[in-house]
């Protein structure tokens, strides 16, 4: 099956260390000494992680067309548009001064 002596060896050594390896003896453990043998074990607390747990209340919707209506007095959708671009319609454009692409140098044509 195997033709020389070192495939031998590369299949037996695994078995060789897994038995070397379960023969290891258990350690005892560390005999208690000093302070830390006379001194009983703390007591363990629990604190549940739902003990301050409210329920959740759903506040009641108000009715769509008062909803509109308070959104229409607003100023519509335009004046949530330009409160979340951070201003007027003015301030967009410096805004994405960033995302321009740099424009390559002008190429000089040779004269004829």
């Amino acid at each position: 099956m195997f033709h020389s002596l070192s495939a031998r060896w590369l299949a037996v050594f695994p078995a060789l260390a897994a038995l070397a390896a379960a023969a290891q003896p258990v350690p005892a453990p560390a005999p208690a000494t000093g302070e830390a043998a006379t001194r009983a074990p703390t007591a363990l607390s629990y604190k549940s992680a739902l003990e301050g747990y409210r329920p959740f209340t759903d506040d009641k919707p108000i009715p769509w067309k008062e909803a509109n209506e308070t959104v229409r007095q607003r100023g519509g959708w335009k004046a949530y548009a330009e409160e979340a671009a951070g201003g007027g319609a003015a301030d967009a454009p410096a805004a994405h001064q960033g995302h321009t692409m740099p424009m390559p140098p002008a190429k000089k044509e040779p004269k004829p």
